[in-house]
């Protein structure tokens, strides 16, 4: 018989399909969300400024499958203003990005969109112990292609 956790709950899906449910949440609680996805196999780690200094592992979903609930959520734009990048404002962690579906050579289109959620806060998950790829978003900004897939 399946456990069943906090991240991985299990929920049917018209005719009899299962997904999951992760949960995640911030450090101070304020900001959380859900995800109707299962926990990600890898994990993306960008090269890029932003990402860098942000610390966080990603993992990505689409946006129908994300919600999220927040009382603190801040957004933070740079320079393309391509990437939303979402940080709780009471606690500072950073939670999710919302960004074009940026193509393995870096080019997009205006219509299909991401979330790149940082997989460190998601509930019963150790992004540490996850396969980690790795994005050179900073080798991108300096060739002029947008410089973040997350």
């Amino acid at each position: 018989m399946e456990s069943e956790s906090q991240s991985t709950l299990k929920f049917i899906v018209g005719a009899g399909h299962e997904a999951f449910m992760i949960t995640g949440q911030c450090h101070c609680g304020k900001t959380s969300f859900r995800i109707a996805g299962d926990l990600p196999r890898t994990v993306t780690r960008c090269t890029c400024s932003i990402c860098s200094k942000r610390g966080g592992l990603f993992a990505y979903y689409r946006p129908e499958q994300f919600s999220v609930r927040s009382q603190a959520d801040q957004i933070y734009r740079w320079n393309s203003q391509l990437v939303s990048s979402h940080f709780c404002a009471e606690c500072g962690c950073a939670t999710y990005n919302e960004s074009p579906a940026f193509a393995p050579d870096g080019s997009w289109d205006s219509k299909r969109r991401v979330i790149a959620v940082n997989a460190r806060l998601f509930d019963d998950f150790d992004a540490a112990q996850a396969e980690v790829t790795v994005v050179d978003g900073k080798s991108r900004m300096v060739q002029g292609v947008p410089q973040c897939e997350s």
